[in-house]
C-alpha cells in the first residue's frame, strides 16, 4: 500500500514508525494460523474437561504434525481432504467426548448453585462448547450433525428436555 505523508513529517528523525513495522513483516499463512488455533482449541478443551487418554497429536497426521513447527509465514502442506479412516475416528471420538463433558458440567452446575461456572472460569464468560465442538468438527473434517446428534441425546439423558427440544 502507497502510504501518503505530509511534508511536516518527512524531515522528522526517530525510531521507525509502527506502520512501516508492520507492512516490512512476512504476510502469514492464514491457513496454517487455522490449523494452530484447532491444535489451541483441542488442548483447551482437554484441559477445560480433564478428559483422560487423549493425544492431542493423535488427532492429525503426519502432514499437520509437521506443520505445528513451521514458521507461520511460510505456505505448508497441510493436510488435504482425504484422511485416514482410523484419524477420522479418532476425531469424532474427542468431539464426541468434549460435547459429553460440556453437557455433564452444565448439568453439575444447575445442580450446585453454590459456585457458578463464571466463578471459577471467569475467562469463559458465554462460551458455548457444543456450538465449539461444532465449528471445529469442519476443520476435522467431521459431520457436523453427528456431533449436534450427540448433542441432543446427551441432553434427554440428563434431564435437560427443554434445551435438547431447542
Amino acid at each position: 500500500p502507497v502510504l501518503d505523508t505530509e511534508d511536516a513529517w518527512v524531515s522528522v528523525e526517530g525510531p521507525v514508525s509502527i506502520v512501516e513495522l508492520a507492512l516490512e513483516q512476512k504476510r502469514i499463512h492464514y491457513p496454517l494460523v487455522e490449523h494452530q488455533f484447532v491444535l489451541c482449541t483441542v488442548l483447551y478443551a482437554i484441559m477445560r474437561f480433564s478428559l483422560k487418554s487423549v493425544k492431542p497429536l493423535s488427532l492429525f497426521d503426519s502432514k499437520g504434525k509437521n506443520a505445528f513447527f513451521k514458521d507461520l509465514t511460510s505456505i505448508q502442506l497441510l493436510p488435504s481432504g482425504d484422511m485416514d479412516p482410523n484419524v477420522l475416528s479418532i476425531r469424532q471420538q474427542f468431539l464426541l467426548k468434549v460435547v459429553s463433558a460440556a453437557v455433564q458440567t452444565l448439568c453439575s452446575s444447575q445442580k450446585d448453585k453454590e459456585v457458578s461456572d463464571e466463578e471459577l472460569f471467569p475467562f469463559e464468560k458465554g462460551k458455548n462448547w457444543p456450538t465449539l465442538a461444532v465449528d471445529v468438527a469442519q476443520y476435522l473434517q467431521i459431520s457436523e450433525d453427528v456431533v449436534k446428534r450427540h448433542y441432543v441425546c446427551e441432553l434427554y439423558s440428563y434431564g435437560l428436555d427443554h434445551l435438547g427440544e431447542e
